[in-house]
């Protein structure tokens, strides 16, 4: 019994772990935007309640600060700018707040063409 467990923990050290993807939605903003305010009020407190919050967490970042360290596919130029980052790199963004009918809509398509399945359990 114990050959088999040590040849069992042998065979575990030596697999590769999973890779867990880091999903996240980045908001860029600056002091100021009248359309970075509306979505704080409308949206901010709502976001982490829904499956889009529970599978892309919000993190946000000053456009005039520091840049994250991710793979943009273009510049950012607008407040606010929704950028779904996987592993580091774009795949969908929103530029501006089309308000909250049209902001809830996008954001499942941006999604869906990433392939990003909701976290339906929260």
């Amino acid at each position: 019994m114990k050959t088999l467990n040590a040849w069992l923990i042998a065979v575990l050290l030596v697999l590769p772990l999973p890779a867990f993807a880091q999903t996240y939605l980045l908001m860029a903003e600056e002091a100021g935007c009248a359309w970075c305010a509306r979505w704080n009020e409308e949206i901010s407190h709502i976001y982490p309640k829904t499956p889009e919050g529970q599978t892309a967490p919000l993190q946000r970042y000053d456009l005039h600060g520091e840049t994250p360290n991710v793979t943009f596919t273009q510049k950012v130029r607008f407040t606010p700018t929704f950028i779904l980052i996987k592993d580091d790199i774009e795949v969908g963004r929103i530029e501006g707040y089309p308000g909250e009918d049209f902001f809830w809509g996008l954001l499942t398509m941006m999604f869906e063409r990433a392939d990003i399945p909701l976290d339906n359990t929260g």
